[in-house]
């Protein structure tokens, strides 16, 4: 019982410590705050006494008032500067913002003026493949032509259709359908250059001597006859190269059908082509095909010499159709003829 006691009283001392104390703290904190208080509204007078006898202006102000005052002053003096920083960061935000547009501008014209180089050469374009389709015979051209782009003096003013958009966009965008439209004839015209191509291999059209060296010393025709002097009709061309050796080239693919020796052709071989054509090779050197055999275009079948009726080296070079001579230099110039055709 005794601890008891002892334990309560002990309890209530400290308790009444704490009240003790929390007493002489409340005091101190409000004495504290009266001192604040009468700080704050302790008055002070600001005399302005002017240079002449005019009346004296006295200004009764409190610590509370010139706090208020110091704090009114401090953040209009901050958000002048804070506004300050501001416009100048606005200006030169604004500033590169009117640089970009400038290099946005010139960027687009730049774009105009190539697109509108791009549409002239597309017109030129359209204008060639149409006269390459009529002359190889191609008819669906119209379905092209209906997508060439327009008239190039709306395209050259700046302006903008009823969505908004770049006129130019516009005219790009025919552009490329006219492109996409054409590439059905134009691969139509790559199937009919093959197909030629390929003919050009089944008859003769290219220069019999391998490299296109050498040079007509008698055309086809009428000639002086250079052994006896008189008039007759020679019926191929003859090609020297001042020597002899030089490779004699078939101008078509064909079949050999004659690789022999005679008394006026010397060593000559003739080689038969589709479509009825035949081709002579005569006054070789050598030949090196043999009847039946079967020879491409550009593949050697002999090479140049001086045999049989001969006044130096050279190759004699017929060309028949059926039973017809005709003047193998025509056919020598098919393909440069066509190319310019092109």
């Amino acid at each position: 019982m005794g601890s008891v006691h002892e334990y309560k009283r002990l309890e209530n001392k400290l308790v009444q410590r704490i009240k003790e104390l929390a007493v002489i703290a409340v005091g101190f904190i409000a004495g504290l705050l009266r001192s604040f208080g009468r700080f704050l509204t302790q008055r002070y007078t600001i005399v302005f006494v002017p240079h002449s006898e005019k009346k004296v202006y006295n200004l009764h102000v409190t610590v509370l008032s010139i706090c208020c005052f110091l704090f009114v002053f401090i953040g209009i003096l901050g958000a002048f500067f804070w506004y300050g920083a501001s416009y100048s960061s606005t200006m030169y935000n604004m500033a590169n913002k009117d640089g970009q547009l400038r290099d946005y501008q010139a960027s687009l014209d730049q774009f105009r003026d190539e697109t509108a180089l791009l549409l002239r050469e597309a017109n030129s374009f359209q204008s060639a493949l149409s006269e390459v389709l009529v002359t190889m015979g191609y008819n669906d051209r119209s379905r092209v032509a209906q997508n060439t782009p327009g008239d190039l003096s709306t395209f050259l003013s700046v302006g903008e259709s009823r969505d908004g958009v770049l006129r130019e966009i516009e005219e790009i965008k025919r552009l490329s359908n006219y492109f996409s439209q054409a590439k059905e004839p134009i691969g139509e015209l790559g199937r009919l250059l093959t197909s030629q191509s390929a003919l050009l291999t089944e008859i003769p059209s290219i220069w019999p001597v391998k490299g296109g060296i050498g040079h007509i010393t008698m055309f086809f025709g009428q000639n002086v006859n250079p052994i006896h002097g008189q008039y007759y009709i020679h019926k191929g061309i003859d090609i020297a190269t001042h020597r002899s050796g030089d490779p004699v080239i078939a101008t078509a693919d064909g079949q050999v059908v004659t690789a022999e020796y005679a008394y006026d052709f010397g060593n000559y071989v003739i080689v038969r082509h589709k479509h009825g054509y035949y081709t002579r090779y005569a006054h070789l050197q050598r030949y090196t095909v043999s009847v039946g055999q079967r020879v491409q275009q550009n593949e050697v079948v002999g090479y140049i010499g001086s045999t049989g009726i001969s006044t130096g080296p050279h190759l004699h070079y017929e060309v028949h159709i059926g039973s017809d001579v005709v003047d193998p230099y025509r056919y020598i110039t098919i393909r440069s003829s066509m190319a310019r055709g092109r």
